[in-house]
């Protein structure tokens, strides 16, 4: 393997959660006064915590984003995610084939909610490969864009974060990745990947059983 080690975001890259979660979301704010379409609360929201848009919501809804409207959010994203969640097509494959060679030096750095994380892991039987090995954005002193969750998982692992190869799929993602120092492989299966291209990704993939050969596996 080129790499030390292999830090792979979640979700979009393991699972497809984000027409799930951001489906929840834009009903939510619907029924809090603020409309959007499918394709508007994708492009405002995928890759970023709930909780750090909260200026926003606030602003577009007239309502303070309380404890209770994220209690409910997350019973609501969970019961969905539960009856509906699928793995990204191919994912295990690439997976199985990165662990193969990189064996424990691969986590999963994401900026969702442990919680999360790891019962979708655990859905779609990726669990195995990450436990003890999962790094949540909601744990450290920022969240993504910021590079803190991808640091720490290169610390955990003993790898230099510059010698680390970062799986993401979002704008969100590949800057937290870039600013770490890390060699971003940007996943995009429905466009050219352009703005992740500009955001500092090193390489584009639209099928994730291409990965194994980009990492060198």
């Amino acid at each position: 393997m080129k790499f030390e080690a292999v830090l792979f975001d979640c979700d979009g890259v393991l699972v497809d959660s984000e027409p799930i979660t951001n489906g929840v979301l834009r009903d939510m704010l619907e029924e809090g006064g603020w409309s959007l379409t499918p394709a508007e609360c994708m492009r405002l929201f995928i890759g970023k915590a709930v909780r750090d848009e909260r200026a926003l919501i606030e602003a577009r809804t007239g309502r303070p984003l309380t404890e209770d409207w994220m209690a409910e959010f997350y019973a609501r994203r969970n019961r969905e995610l539960t009856a509906r969640l699928q793995a990204i097509a191919g994912v295990h494959e690439a997976v199985a084939a990165v662990h193969a060679s990189a064996g424990q030096r691969m986590a999963c750095a994401s900026g969702a909610d442990r919680f999360k994380v790891e019962m979708q892991l655990q859905q779609v039987g990726l669990m195995g490969y990450f436990e003890g090995r999962i790094f949540s954005g909601h744990e450290m002193p920022r969240s993504k864009p910021a590079p803190d969750v991808y640091l720490a998982a290169a610390a955990h692992l003993g790898a230099d974060p510059r010698g680390c190869a970062v799986v993401e799929d979002t704008v969100t993602g590949v800057c937290a990745g870039v600013a770490a120092g890390a060699t971003v492989f940007a996943y995009a299966p429905l466009d050219d990947g352009a703005a992740l291209r500009e955001a500092g990704a090193a390489q584009v993939f639209n099928h994730m059983r291409a990965l194994p050969a980009l990492l060198g596996c």
